[in-house]
């Protein structure tokens, strides 16, 4: 027996109401499994903000060691050129 032409036959997926529901489920998991990305990304950022200024602490650490140890090594550069020079001027005042 041939089916009308405005009759498609059974639905393969439900009725409307069903696929519906099936949509509505799949949209409520999917923004589930969004939300639970998007909090871990919201860890992975706060940690690695967290680094970054434990990183930057260290390198400001770093830069003011380096700075004294250059002021250090300027003021014993002076003291040995000081005393560089007055070798130099007790040799020729002897000569």
């Amino acid at each position: 027996m041939a089916t009308p032409q405005g009759d498609s036959g059974p639905q393969p997926h439900g009725s409307p109401a069903e696929t519906e529901s099936q949509l509505s489920s799949l949209l409520y998991d999917l923004s589930q499994q969004v939300q639970m990305s998007m909090g871990n990304m919201l860890k992975m950022i706060a940690e690695i903000d967290q680094n970054s200024a434990g990183i930057m602490e260290e390198i400001a650490k770093c830069k003011d060691s380096a700075v004294e140890k250059k002021k250090a090594l300027e003021e014993e550069k002076e003291k040995f050129q000081k005393s560089a020079y007055a070798v130099l001027d007790m040799l020729n005042n002897t000569c």
